[in-house]
C-alpha cells in the first residue's frame, strides 16, 4: 500500500515517531512517503525519505524561554493562505503518487484533502484533544477553549481512528492533555509509545548530566544556565544536545553538541535527563529509568500537563521556564541525582506503537473495504 505521511514540522517528536513509524510499516511490505515542514523537513530528508515541504500550520514564537500566544497568533496571520496551500498540494501529491492511505501527525489540511479525494482513509496521530495551560487569566483560557473545541470537531469528522502514541492510563503521561468527555473519545486508541527498536541496543548505565530540551532560539539563555552549573560541578560531566544557535562554548566537563540522528546512546547513559516535556524524550527517558528534569513552558498547552503526570508518577521535578533560575536548575539536578523513579519497563513490553498504529491501519482499511 502506499502511505502519505503528513508532518508537524515543529521540533523532532513528530517527524522522529512518523518515520520509526514508517520503517516498521516498509517492512511490512508498504511503500512510504512524506510532507512537512521546517525542522521536520530537514529531519526526514535526513533519513532518506521521499519527502515534499509543505506549508506549516502554525509558526511557533516565545520570549525570554517560554511560548507567546499573542506573537505565535501574530506569526501564523498567513497560515489560513497557508492551510490552502497546503491542501491543493497534498490533493496533487495524492494523485500524482496514487496515494492509498494518509497518516496525518497533528496535521490538519492534509485530512481534508484527501477525504476529498476518493475518500482516502486517514489515521490521525495525537496526544492531545484538549490545550490549555498554567495560565488562568482569561484571555488565554478563552483562546485555549476556543482550540479545543475546533480540534475536537476536527476529530470527530475528519479522521477514521487516532492513534495515542502513549500508554494507557493510569500511566499515560500525556493523560491530562486528553478531555475524557470529548465527543470523539471513541477514537482514540492508546497504542503505545513510537519508539526505535535499536532504543534495545544500549544497557541504562550513570555516567552523565544529560540535556536536550528543544532547539528554538528562545531557550539558548537556558543552555548558558547549565554551562555556569557545569563549572560549579566539575566532577560530573554535561552532555548537551540542541540545534539552538549560539550555544555555549564547549569546556572540559560541558560538550554542546548540534544535530544527532538518535540520542539513545547519550540518553542511556545519564545520571538525570534534563528534557522540555514532549511525550518523545519523556518516554525515551521513563525507558531507560532515567530520573527527568522537565523544564516545561507553562505557556505550552502540553507541557504543562505532562509535567503534573510525571510528579503524580514520581518520574522526576519540574521547573517552568518563566520562574527558572540557575540557582533553581542546580538544586534540581543535585536533587534528582538522589532520585529512583519508578520501574515501568514492563510497559515496554506490553505496547507497541508500530504494531498498534499497524493494527488500527488494517481497522480502517477494513472499514473501507480495502485490503492492508
Amino acid at each position: 500500500m502506499r502511505i502519505l505521511f503528513v508532518v508537524c514540522g515543529e521540533g523532532l517528536g513528530h517527524s522522529s515517531r512518523s518515520t520509526k513509524l514508517a520503517r516498521y510499516l516498509e517492512s511490512l511490505g508498504h511503500t512510504c512517503f512524506f510532507a512537512a515542514y521546517d525542522k521536520g523537513y530537514e529531519f526526514i530528508k535526513n533519513q532518506g525519505f521521499e519527502v515534499i515541504e509543505t506549508p506549516r500550520e502554525v509558526t511557533l514564537e516565545g520570549t525570554g524561554g517560554c511560548f507567546n500566544l499573542k506573537k505565535t497568533i501574530q506569526s501564523s496571520a498567513g497560515i489560513p493562505k497557508g492551510l490552502t496551500k497546503s491542501f491543493f498540494q497534498i490533493h496533487k501529491f495524492i494523485k500524482e503518487k496514487d496515494i492509498e492511505f494518509l497518516i496525518a501527525d497533528t496535521m490538519f489540511a492534509c485530512g481534508v484533502a484527501a477525504k476529498s479525494r476518493k475518500r482516502l482513509p486517514v489515521l490521525f496521530i495525537t496526544n492531545q484533544n484538549k490545550f490549555g495551560s498554567a495560565m488562568t487569566d482569561k484571555k488565554s483560557v478563552r483562546m485555549w477553549k476556543s482550540m479545543s473545541t475546533v480540534i475536537s470537531a476536527y476529530h470527530r469528522y475528519v479522521p477514521d481512528l487516532i492513534a495515542v502514541p502513549d500508554f494507557a492510563e493510569p500511566y499515560m503521561l500525556s493523560g491530562y492533555n486528553f478531555n475524557p468527555e470529548d465527543k470523539a473519545r471513541d477514537k482514540y486508541i492508546p497504542v503505545g509509545p513510537i519508539l526505535d527498536d535499536r532504543i534495545r541496543d544500549y544497557t541504562a548505565v550513570k555516567q552523565t548530566i544529560f540535556a536536550s530540551f528543544g532547539g528554538e532560539p528562545y531557550k539558548q539563555p537556558m543552555y548558558q544556565m547549565l554551562r555556569n552549573i557545569a563549572d560549579r560541578m566539575p566532577e560530573e560531566k554535561f552532555e548537551i544536545y540542541s540545534t539552538s544557535p549560539g550555544m555555549p562554548e564547549n569546556s572540559e566537563n560541558f560538550t554542546a553538541t548540534g544535530y544527532v540522528p538518535v540520542l539513545f546512546e547519550p540518553m542511556s547513559r545519564a545520571k538525570v535527563a534534563i528534557i522540555h516535556g514532549g511525550l518523545t524524550s519523556l518516554h525515551e527517558a521513563v525507558f531507560y529509568r532515567k530520573p527527568v528534569i522537565l523544564i516545561i513552558d507553562p505557556y505550552h498547552p502540553e507541557q504543562w500537563n505532562n509535567g503534573r503526570k510525571v510528579e503524580e508518577l514520581g518520574l522526576g521535578i519540574v521547573l517552568r521556564t518563566d520562574e527558572i533560575t540557575e540557582e533553581k536548575l542546580h538544586l534540581a539536578i543535585i536533587s534528582a541525582l538522589t532520585m529512583q523513579p519508578p520501574d515501568m519497563r514492563h510497559l515496554y513490553e506490553e505496547y507497541d506503537g508500530c504494531k498498534g498504529c499497524a493494527k488500527l491501519i488494517e481497522q480502517i482499511c477494513e472499514k473501507h473495504g480495502r485490503g492492508m
